[in-house]
């Protein structure tokens, strides 16, 4: 029966020691009243750099999906993934014995429609002297003069035929429609393929893309997005290829917004200037675009500025036990430091939470009651 009263007890005085603690603020000094070192930072000369970071994936600037504009079994193809390929090169072979035997068909076709043309322009002939000596009537006249134009209008409609049947036997052959590189085969020989028609996608055969100029495709948050334009410069680097360093430039900024990883934001998509030989489709890369830079500059932790009155920004300056609040102007700034162009000199001391704050380091009377809580700056 002791043991609960004791535990009660215990608990009590850590968490009375607690709120004192917290009240007074002695977690964050040290016994003799001096700040602990995690409360305080110096102003110090230093580089910024502020830029917007994302990661994107390298894709070609130019790449097609070839396919063919017949269907048939494919009897051969002459290119692997990797191979390199000139425009109007063969590419891969359909299958033609069909249309050579349709083709056999419709030159037959056009042989009789020639005979019948023969014999009714003989007739035609005839039935025109006929009918200027009056020894036939108009009617039979006009009879054979229709079916020659019949013979005549067979013989055009065989010849289309035979135009259309040669036209799919040009492309059974399917040939590269651009200069570059291999990048995927989707087929085998003896597959039965697909025409490509504008009820159907087709039969994908392989895809050929021009590597010697490569672009990252990424998608930017609402927030970093309006920092960026087009024609900017910017940094790249592939994890895959640590040695290499690359640089780009912004080609487009979508106009619409789009959601992707449920983040709303904008793709952008950056050229490559002359992409490392080793880069590849497919593959990550961090791209950095600078925005603000600053030489030599007087800089805090981001950490110490907080918001003051209306668009203010403050800072409290450690002197001795003495606190100050003092309003400073910052420039540039980044996830790390930011830059104070006015009110703060090289080497004081600062503080990195704000005074009275729980937790916080003790407010000395010679700063007593200007540590209202404020929301720290961004």
């Amino acid at each position: 029966m002791k043991k609960p009263v004791i535990f009660a007890v215990l608990t009590a005085a850590l968490v009375g020691g607690g709120w004192w603690g917290v009240q007074t603020g002695k977690f964050g000094s040290k016994d003799n009243g001096e700040l602990a070192e995690r409360f305080v930072a110096r102003a110090e000369k230093r580089d910024i750099d502020f830029s917007v970071e994302v990661s994107g994936d390298v894709a070609p600037a130019f790449q097609l999906e070839v396919k063919s504009e017949v269907s048939g079994k494919l009897k051969a193809l002459h290119v692997e993934p990797g191979d390199q390929v000139k425009e109007g090169d063969l590419l891969a072979e359909i299958d033609d014995r069909d249309l050579l035997t349709e083709k056999q068909s419709v030159l037959t076709e056009i042989d009789g429609a020639r005979l019948e043309v023969d014999k009714d322009r003989r007739n035609f002939e005839r039935a025109k002297e006929l009918s200027e000596a009056k020894l036939i009537s108009r009617e039979q006249f006009d009879n054979l003069t229709s079916e020659f134009d019949m013979a005549q209008n067979a013989l055009v409609r065989a010849q289309r035929k035979l135009d259309i049947v040669e036209d799919k036997l040009r492309k059974t052959k399917v040939i590269s429609p651009m200069e570059g590189t291999v990048l995927k085969r989707d087929v085998i020989e003896g597959q039965v393929v697909i025409a490509a028609a504008s009820v159907n996608s087709g039969t994908l055969l392989m895809t050929v893309a021009n590597l010697q100029k490569l672009l990252v495709q990424t998608h930017v948050n609402q927030v970093d997005v309006a920092r960026l334009k087009s024609d900017q410069e910017v940094k790249l680097r592939a994890d895959s290829l640590k040695d290499a360093s690359m640089t780009g430039t912004i080609t487009r900024i979508d106009l619409v917004a789009s959601v992707k990883n449920n983040i709303k934001g904008f793709a952008v998509e950056a050229t490559i200037a002359n992409p490392n030989p080793r880069l590849r489709p497919g593959m990550s890369v961090n791209l950095t675009v600078p925005i603000d830079h600053a030489d030599d500059a007087l800089s805090v932790p981001i950490s110490a500025v907080f918001k003051g009155e209306g668009n203010q920004k403050v800072v409290y300056v450690r002197t001795g036990d003495a606190t100050e609040r003092r309003e400073v102007k910052v420039g540039v700034t980044n996830f790390d430091y930011a830059e104070i162009k006015s009110g703060l000199q090289e080497g004081e001391s600062i503080l990195l939470v704000e005074p009275d704050r729980p937790g916080g380091p003790v407010t000395s009377p010679a700063g007593k009651g200007i540590g209202a809580s404020r929301k720290r700056s961004s």
